[in-house]
């Protein structure tokens, strides 16, 4: 290990451990709004009560983590593997559960919290698990995570992995630390030509290019019927319907002066609706959107918690609303299903936009702001294809919306079609990986 990464590396596990106490305190607070926050803290210090030795280890620190991880853990599942999913976030856990339901019910995957930053909190979870490798998704680089899991012989690798030109900025003023913990990774499947050079270019070894696994995500046919129900009962069958998803703080401005804009260009006013990413928003973005004069109608109150129930048997209300709140989890395609176009949250603010294809899974056109640096992969492919665009502010998203940007449905499922099969790619590029990583040690 070079000098600065081990410098740095003890400069880092004495921050975490000196403010242990603060992190907790951190905790209590989340779990005022979100009482999971508050349990199973043992996990986070490593301790575990039914350990599972010899697992695949899948970290998917949130809710879209783990969606992209999703094809991918069902692969492994169907292979007869045993399966450790670790997260930091509520969300990504739930939704794991909700998934996963069954194969946690028959001992074959368990979800639990990533242990915290620290020696003795990793050397639990490789005592507890001895994992035959990790797969971390995203990018998630942890530096006590990837030197744990180094010392512990457990090849570890960046999956679904790509290097954002704005990181690679961001490194060359932080001394090159980020790409000297990249280094201790086993390797990498990434999710690009373009990034496998960057990778390549910052010293990590064993790179293979396997493409996007957020393209072989399963669709639920209930809810994008219950999409299409819904749509028809609020009336919405002839009016423009426009979904706004995974949107975040600092950007509801530039989305309500597009809704108030385009309410007044459609001769029928527009159905939309309107998805927080975070759930300790939904009360909050309620009473914005109601203090806005817009109509607002909460999936909550009016839906059952179970869409794949007899869509015919539920009661929805008869006077059609501007808006429709999506505030649940785990319902993408539902909110998507509803929706003529989708504008695609993050992307008006500097944390940049999200994911991308679930939109473009049911050949809805989608847009999002300037900060597209999150998604390069796949983003700057879709625009060339003309199936997705960024917009620069409300009035030009407002433009788009209205109809200068309206890419075909064909168009759409070729771009889709041509990107498809990254759960394939990676299971054939694991072995030649694993057996690089073990010839190291």
């Amino acid at each position: 290990m070079e000098l600065k990464t081990r410098v740095f590396l003890g400069f880092w596990s004495l921050i975490w451990n000196l403010f242990l106490p603060a992190i907790l305190l951190y905790l209590r607070k989340r779990a005022r709004k979100d009482a999971l926050y508050g349990d199973h803290l043992n996990e986070r210090f490593g301790r575990y009560r039914v350990p599972m030795q010899g697992a695949v280890w899948v970290h998917a620190v949130s809710l879209g983590e783990l969606r992209s991880a999703v094809p991918l853990i069902k692969a492994l599942l169907a292979q007869g593997e045993k399966v450790v999913v670790t997260q930091f976030t509520p969300a990504g856990r739930r939704e794991t559960e909700r998934v996963f339901a069954q194969a946690i019910a028959s001992g074959q995957l368990q979800s639990v919290w990533v242990p915290l930053e620290t020696k003795w909190a990793y050397r639990g979870f490789f005592h507890s698990f001895q994992p035959k490798y990790g797969l971390v998704m995203e990018i998630e680089i942890w530096p006590r995570m990837a030197v744990a899991a180094k010392r512990a012989s457990v090849p570890l690798f960046m999956c679904n992995a790509q290097y954002p030109s704005k990181s690679i900025e961001k490194d060359k003023r932080s001394f090159g630390l980020r790409p000297a913990v990249m280094r201790q990774f086993a390797g990498a499947f990434v999710k690009s030509d373009l990034q496998a050079a960057r990778f390549a270019a910052v010293g990590v070894k064993n790179i293979h290019v396997t493409g996007e696994l957020r393209f072989d995500q399963p669709i639920p046919e209930h809810l994008t019927k219950a999409g299409l129900f819904v749509r028809e009962k609020l009336g919405a069958i002839d009016r423009p319907v426009i979904t706004y998803a995974s949107t975040v703080e600092g950007e509801d401005s530039v989305y309500i002066e597009t809704m108030h804009k385009l309410q007044a260009q459609f001769s029928t006013p527009p159905l939309f609706v309107y998805v927080p990413r975070r759930p300790e928003r939904f009360d909050e973005i309620y009473d914005m959107l109601q203090s806005e004069g817009f109509a607002v109608l909460r999936r909550s109150s009016t839906l059952p918690d179970d869409l794949s129930t007899e869509p015919d048997q539920w009661e929805l209300p008869s006077g059609p609303p501007d808006i429709l709140l999506g505030d649940s989890l785990g319902e993408m395609y539902f909110y998507l299903a509803l929706a003529d176009k989708a504008v695609v949250g993050g992307g008006f603010v500097p944390a940049g936009a999200h994911n991308i294809i679930e939109p473009l899974a049911l050949k809805k056109p989608v847009m999002t702001g300037p900060q597209t640096w999150t998604i390069e992969y796949p983003f700057e492919e879709a625009k060339a294809a003309g199936v997705a665009a960024a917009a620069a502010d409300a009035s030009e998203l407002c433009d788009s919306l209205a109809g200068t940007f309206a890419p075909d449905a064909a168009s759409i499922n070729q771009f889709f079609t041509a990107h498809a099969g990254g759960t394939e790619k990676l299971l054939s590029a694991l072995p030649a990986a694993l057996k690089a990583a073990h010839s190291k040690h």
